[in-house]
């Protein structure tokens, strides 16, 4: 067999495979974005702790800048429990940057503050494959959507 038909049947075979691992790792992404909201939920330090990798960071609407998962999970908590609702990320899209990192974007919204309001954001977070080959946050962006700019 000449090799450009070996590298056809290859490329045949694999395009599959890489497609259903793919939809297997989106899964398992967005899967860690629902556990880190229902580790935010029941104010679980040790669940968040474990969704996240050692040197994580978060960026949240405030301006705050937590380095590293120790600060993640110690500021996570803080905000919980100053800022009580019920917090919801709908994943939109996840996006591979490599087959071991992705963006995984979403809306964010914590409905019920005091006062019966809500605040609705975009959150963007960085997930990696680490060496247990299980998906865990990297990094995460919180921002609050900006009024348009005037026009001239």
């Amino acid at each position: 067999m000449n090799a450009a038909v070996t590298l056809l049947m290859c490329s045949l075979v694999a395009g599959p495979i890489v497609a259903q691992t793919r939809t297997g790792d989106e899964a398992a992404i967005r899967d860690v974005v629902k556990k880190y909201v229902e580790a935010r939920e029941e104010k679980d330090p040790q669940a968040i702790e474990a969704l996240f990798t050692a040197d994580a960071d978060q960026l949240v609407s405030t301006g705050e800048w937590r380095k590293g998962r120790e600060a993640v999970v110690r500021g996570t908590m803080a905000s919980s429990q100053n800022n009580a609702g019920t917090r919801t990320i709908a994943v939109e899209s996840v996006r591979f940057v490599t087959p071991d990192v992705a963006l995984a974007d979403g809306r964010y919204e914590i409905a019920g503050l005091a006062g019966g309001g809500s605040r609705k954001m975009w959150t963007t977070l960085v997930v990696s494959r680490g060496p247990d080959q299980r998906w865990h946050i990297s990094a995460i962006r919180n921002m609050l959507p900006a009024p348009p700019a005037p026009s001239k």
